[in-house]
């Protein structure tokens, strides 16, 4: 079988990848092993989605097929040092209606496969697995698992941090590991969150409180391996206590929605995202610290990127040639590097124990938050508007 394009990977890079080229002429195909499914209740991993990523998510027909009763909009976010510094983000004050929103992961991906299985130029190739890839001069060839192989002139790798494709071909990942691991559950609470959402630099790492429909929020908490392992053994009521304690009673008495799980953080920086016949979008291009809550973000911004440029191509030009994908890379490098650095800077000064490093940054925070003209710049930022 050939392709114009196949993406490795039905993620929600990959599967917003395909619904934004559905109008265009090429043909796809989209290779996943399983289907997504919805969680049971509430999913504890859940996305802080940017206002521009919305808005992509609605050109790409998503949006308006996801249940409003599962989304919730950020009014404003608190965010607060460790000597009780502190600094305010708000919608209000931005002249925006929101700071962006929270989706549940599942949410995302099942709407996003159900697209695709209606999408006319697309075939889904699942269940199914890639076991061999080559890369040959006017095409690549992908065997599968199931005896199966397809052709395509350019191939997208979407197959998450660990990427197959980016192993098979060469391109070279680099990992910096934190040696912590990302906490996250949802929990009911009996004080209004107000669209609120809440983050604490602490000694103990980076915890995140992320408004849910209703009384609830979702927890991140960005925590040293050891904590991590402890805070997830912990008994429901133990957690909530413990939890409730680290927000400083902020939303009043928890109750638990869904346990406790956790997952190890690192960054990772891809010098080269593309090569002939090769573009990588997603977790397989990039790694960030989840304290920016960009990750999906940078995805996202990654798909609408590379949907763009392939559908502005002649019919007579070759997607898969480096002169093409060299306009992707070079269109996502300043975003993805900046996050990179900032994130990763800003975890390296609340960690830091050099002398004069906790006046400094708590003195970053104090001062940001009395030049307006500043926050609304980065707020701007954020929310994909500059």
């Amino acid at each position: 079988m050939h392709f114009d394009l196949v993406i490795v990977g039905g993620g929600l890079a990959g599967l917003s990848l395909a619904c934004a080229l559905r109008e265009t002429p090429l043909k796809i195909a989209l290779i996943e092993q399983r289907p997504p499914r919805r969680a049971d209740g509430w999913d504890a991993r859940v996305y802080a989605i940017s206002p521009a990523n919305a808005a992509f998510l609605e050109r790409i027909g998503a949006w308006k097929h996801l249940d409003p009763a599962r989304i919730a909009r950020i009014a404003a976010m608190e965010v607060y040092g460790d000597t009780g510094a502190r600094l305010d983000f708000s919608a209000y004050e931005t002249g925006v209606t929101e700071l962006g929103f929270i989706l549940e992961s599942s949410l995302m991906a099942c709407e996003l496969w159900e697209n695709v299985k209606r999408q006319a130029n697309l075939s889904l190739l699942c269940p199914a697995g890639p076991q061999r890839i080559e890369f040959r001069d006017d095409a690549a060839r992908i065997g599968l698992d199931d005896g199966r192989s397809v052709s395509a002139r350019l191939v997208v790798a979407a197959d998450g941090r660990d990427s197959w494709v980016r192993r098979c071909s060469g391109l070279e990942a680099f990992d910096t590991h934190y040696n912590e691991k990302g906490v996250v559950a949802n929990f009911t609470c009996t004080k209004p969150h107000r669209g609120r959402a809440f983050q604490w630099f602490r000694n103990d790492g980076v915890l995140a409180w992320l408004p849910l429909p209703a009384h609830q929020f979702s927890m991140v908490w960005s925590a040293p391996d050891d904590l991590a392992e402890e805070l997830v053994a912990l008994p429901a009521d133990a957690l909530c206590a413990r939890v409730a304690a680290a927000g400083r009673h902020t939303l009043g008495e928890l109750g638990l929605l869904t346990p406790a799980a956790a997952f190890p953080l690192r960054l990772m920086r891809v010098p080269k995202v593309v090569a002939p016949r090769l573009a990588l979008i997603g977790d397989a291009a990039h790694g960030i610290h989840p304290l920016s809550g960009h990750g999906i973000n940078l995805g996202y911004q990654d798909a609408a990127a590379l949907a763009e440029i392939l559908a502005d191509c002649k019919p007579w030009q070759d997607i898969g040639a480096l002169r093409v994908l060299e306009r992707y890379q070079r269109v996502r490098r300043e975003e993805v590097l900046l996050l990179q650095t900032g994130t990763d800077a800003l975890r390296r000064l609340f960690k830091s124990d050099l002398p004069g490093a906790q006046p400094l940054r708590n003195l970053g925070l104090n001062l940001t938050n009395r030049l307006p003209l500043l926050k609304n710049v980065l707020t701007r930022y954020a929310l994909g508007t500059l």
